[in-house]
């Protein structure tokens, strides 16, 4: 009994064994076979023809994958809430010293209770404030209009009044820009990337086993060229084996990349970014009479222009998502 199971292990060593040399030299053979191909040294009429279909597929894919990423190169800003305020640098590290400050001091204040010493009082620490630049703004006119105001005899003060108006529709403001950066990042940014990273990753993968195929195939098909008489029906099988690899392969790239074009998601992710930014720019440009003229024409034309192309990029999104369930039901 115990010699049949060291020769059964023995034998499936030596299997697993001879399975990772063969596939270390179907490895190597498609290394060899892309650099010649690479280098020029392979004739055209030696390489394996994908599908048009596959082909076709292919650049669909690419194209699709680009739009994704160039697109979300720009729109990544929304992440950081200081992306329209590059003084927010500066009050970081202001605030950073001041909370150095304050930590310092309450911990002074804690460690000497109880003791003859004089003790520090705790300080509280200042509220959160966004580093936007309608909030930088807001806070700004706020300011200084409440040093106006309580000037002596400045209670008729028209600049003050104004300032405090200015001040209010900044802060409506920002309070807009806020709900618009969460729900373009919730929206917009998260499924965005998780397209990118999901399906047509798994697509850019399938494509990538298929290139590995045809290169292993079309190094069988080269040694079976060259195979000696005793060898050849073993490089034979070998080509057959390839070519079946190929064809499944194939066939399940083409099904994965049909699965990324079809796919409406990406059409309701630039549906929700549009009207969020539309929406924002709306809230802007007609809601806000203390704002300077040029800001207001520059809000009200963004609305305009955002509402308008955002009802487009909507039927497409519907129509897109209807055609993808109605293929589903069949």
């Amino acid at each position: 009994m115990a010699a049949g199971w060291k020769s059964l292990q023995s034998g499936l060593a030596n299997l697993n064994l001879g399975q990772s040399a063969n596939k270390l030299t179907r490895g190597l053979s498609s290394t060899v076979q892309a650099t010649k191909e690479r280098l020029g040294q392979v004739a055209a009429e030696d390489i394996t023809e994908l599908p048009q279909e596959y082909k076709d597929l292919e650049a669909r894919v690419d194209t699709l994958r680009q739009a994704h990423l160039a697109l979300l190169k720009i729109t990544k800003v929304y992440e950081s809430e200081t992306y329209d305020y590059p003084a927010a640098i500066q009050e970081s590290i202001s605030e950073l010293g001041t909370t150095i400050g304050q930590g310092i001091t309450n911990f002074a204040a804690a460690n000497l209770k109880g003791t003859n010493l004089p003790a520090p009082a705790p300080v509280t620490p200042p509220a959160h404030q966004h580093k936007t630049l309608p909030h930088a703004i807001g806070r700004a006119a706020t300011q200084a209009a409440a040093t106006l105001q309580t000037a002596p005899g400045a209670e008729a003060d028209k600049f003050g009044r104004a300032l405090a108006d200015y001040a209010s529709a900044w802060e409506k403001i920002a309070d807009a820009r806020v709900a618009q950066d969460t729900a373009i990042k919730t929206e917009f940014l998260a499924p965005w990337q998780i397209t990118l990273s999901t399906s047509i990753a798994v697509a850019v993968k399938a494509r990538q086993a298929v290139r590995a195929s045809r290169l292993e195939l079309d190094a069988a098909k080269q040694t079976l060229k060259t195979a000696s008489p005793t060898k050849q029906e073993a490089a034979r099988i070998e080509v057959e084996n390839a070519e079946d690899d190929l064809v499944q392969k194939t066939e399940v790239a083409i099904t994965l990349m049909k699965a990324v074009l079809d796919n409406p998601e990406p059409l309701k992710n630039l549906n929700e970014l549009t009207k969020a930014q539309a929406s924002d720019a709306s809230l802007r440009g007609t809601s806000y009479t203390y704002l300077f003229i040029p800001q207001l024409i520059f809000y009200a034309s963004s609305a305009e222009a955002l509402s308008s192309v955002q009802g487009e990029i909507e039927e497409l999104s519907v129509a897109a998502d209807g055609e993808y369930r109605k293929s589903r039901d069949h």
